[in-house]
């Protein structure tokens, strides 16, 4: 459980498995333990170097500046301090900004870049569904009551037609040690705010995006056409929450993705 000390935030994050190195930036409200499903199926391809970032998990301060900025020269840094560059990266959702910023301004730092139900665009219905459940989080309701909310928007379909799968995540996520606190999430979520979409025809390594058939707050037409020429793939019977609802398929495109773009340098 390694921190690295640096001058506004010290920064967790766990490392494993073996082989090239794989940067996975988490997404909203989520930190290194949001990667769980996909390590059973990557540690024996890869040294997977997960961070949690700003506003997340270990990291300290929860109220350090935060902006996209802030996260991927973060990542630079921890790059810089394993001295493992250039890393191929995946990023969930807002991970895959970080990861395309990261790309930008570092490209020295990133051999390819995979976008897991993430694209360069904010929605304002996705702020202000997130701006709603931090108003259910601040009122007296039920503990778990913002959770019930949020998780149609994360997960596929299927996963309520599977007896106790509901419970469980949600069980789960508030015996998390780690949580997000209601702060840290209203701090996260102004750096959201403030993200500028960019295009990503003019990243230099090789991107792909996974797109879930199911996203409600990344929708596949939407997240295409902020991808323009971008290689996507739609992955079936998945909802945000893509490497949860369908990480072999994730695990799969991923170790293709990496060795074709390996094979072809």
């Amino acid at each position: 459980m390694p921190d690295l000390e640096l001058p506004e935030v010290t920064l967790h994050y766990e490392i494993g498995g073996s082989g090239p190195p794989l940067l996975m930036i988490a997404g909203m409200m989520s930190d290194s333990a949001s990667w769980i499903p996909l390590l059973p199926l990557l540690q024996d391809h890869f040294t997977l170097i997960r961070p949690d970032n700003r506003t997340t998990g270990r990291t300290t301060p929860w109220d350090a500046p935060a902006s996209v900025d802030h996260f991927a020269q973060d990542c630079a840094s921890l790059l810089d301090h394993l001295d493992c560059g250039p890393a191929h990266v995946v990023g969930h959702s807002l991970g895959g900004l970080i990861a395309l910023r990261l790309a930008r301004c570092t490209p020295d730092h990133v051999a390819t870049v995979t976008l897991a139900a993430s694209a360069p665009m904010r929605l304002s219905r996705n702020v202000a569904l997130f701006e709603t459940l931090l108003d259910i989080r601040r009122s007296d309701a039920a503990e778990d009551t913002w959770l019930r909310a949020l998780f149609p928007w994360l997960f596929a379909p299927a996963a309520y037609d599977l007896p106790g799968a509901v419970d469980q995540a949600l069980a789960a996520s508030l015996a998390y040690p780690y949580a997000q606190s209601t702060e840290a999430m209203a701090h996260q979520l102004a750096a959201l705010r403030s993200y500028k979409a960019e295009d990503p025809a003019g990243i230099a390594c090789p991107v792909q995006a996974l797109l879930a058939e199911d996203d409600l707050l990344i929708p596949r037409a939407a997240a295409q056409a902020s991808l323009g020429i971008t290689a996507t793939h739609a992955i079936p019977d998945a909802g945000h929450s893509i490497h949860w609802d369908a990480p072999q398929a994730v695990a799969r495109h991923l170790i293709d993705f990496i060795n074709g773009a390996t094979h072809d340098t």
